[in-house]
């Protein structure tokens, strides 16, 4: 029996409750866990499952995605048959055209030409670690049309279905006014067999900024950490050259994630920073998120604090958000003694 599955990975997902951290880059490619893109956990789990074509379907704000991606090389993709393709939209269409099936119909040829039998189709925003194949095997074994996989009882908009029914799909959509195949599935869930998968292990949806920073925090304990992270299954992105992370002898560092070409001169508790990240001396970070290449100068004091790329925080700065409400500063902006909060 032919059991080979290709990938369909959604990126065209947008949440105006992320706010600033996705106005210039695709949710797939908002980074995450340090050194991290969303997308590098769904595409890694595709990989791991065997998987060796993959289609990404992206919205409009995808250059920094794309930069992400490259060729797929560092997720074995670049092949010269199957391997990775990424389907931009058309910008001719209106925004309320815009969706998923949209992009799929419009590519219509590459599943044609594809040889797998089943497809997965999902988003580029859950963060697991999930093998595909006990999935698909599951399906198989019940007959039925489509698998739709949930956790804790939720949908996690992820589904195997047999390439043939997602392209007779794509011929009705149109006419029945169909935006996505999660539509189809609410829709005829007594016309279709459709089969529950509940997948138990660590699971998160990142569509907000609450969700964002308290599943990032959640990273920070080592039950979950072992479960997102697995020796066996590692997670893989694009390779940065940098040095290992320097901590001078005046640095204190307690439960906190630190990714390399970092210096840390002050303290850094309960917090993730990311790569090439200067934390100056006398500066006190807690319950935090630094993007890379952020610059935080002396005796400041940050806390619950979200720092997008490229931020510089100058010398003395107090910036306070709650757990609930995190302190936002958008990429490239400079934030000042006098700008305190």
């Amino acid at each position: 029996m032919n059991e080979s599955m290709l990938g369909i990975i959604n990126a065209t997902n947008d949440f105006t409750s992320l706010g600033n951290v996705t106005a210039h880059r695709s949710l797939a490619a908002l980074p995450f866990g340090g050194r991290y893109r969303l997308i590098d956990f769904m595409l890694s789990n595709m990989v791991h499952s065997g998987i060796q074509s993959v289609a990404i379907f992206t919205g409009y704000e995808n250059r920094s995605l794309m930069d992400h991606l490259g060729s797929g090389k560092q997720w074995d993709l670049d092949r010269k048959r199957d391997g990775l393709f990424v389907f931009t939209p058309n910008c001719q269409l209106e925004e309320e055209e815009f969706g998923s099936f949209s992009h799929l119909a419009r590519n219509y040829d590459y599943f044609k030409r594809s040889r797998q039998e089943y497809v997965v189709v999902t988003n580029a925003n859950i963060i697991v670690a999930m093998n595909f194949k006990p999935i698909l095997h599951r399906h198989i074994a019940t007959g039925a049309d489509i698998t739709e996989v949930q956790h804790a009882g939720r949908s996690l908009q992820t589904y195997i279905l047999k390439k043939q029914l997602l392209m007779s799909l794509f011929e009705q959509y149109k006419d029945q006014g169909y935006y996505k195949l999660c539509d189809i599935i609410m829709e005829k869930r007594h016309e279709m067999h459709i089969h529950s998968y509940e997948f138990t292990g660590y699971t998160a949806v990142i569509d907000s900024i609450d969700s964002y920073y308290s599943r990032s925090m959640d990273l920070l304990r080592p039950e979950v950490w072992q479960q997102v992270f697995q020796p066996q299954a590692p997670v893989f992105t694009k390779v940065k050259d940098e040095p290992p992370a320097r901590y001078r002898s005046c640095s204190k560092v307690r439960n906190a994630i630190i990714a390399n070409g970092s210096i840390i001169e002050g303290t850094v508790e309960g917090s993730i920073v990311f790569r090439a990240v200067k934390v100056g001396a006398g500066t006190v970070i807690r319950g935090s998120i630094v993007m890379q290449k952020s610059q935080i100068g002396n005796n400041c004091i940050l806390e619950h604090v979200i720092l997008d790329k490229d931020v510089k925080i100058e010398d003395g700065t107090v910036l306070i958000g709650t757990p609930e409400a995190p302190y936002v500063v958008q990429k490239g902006m400079v934030q000042g003694a006098l700008m305190k909060s």
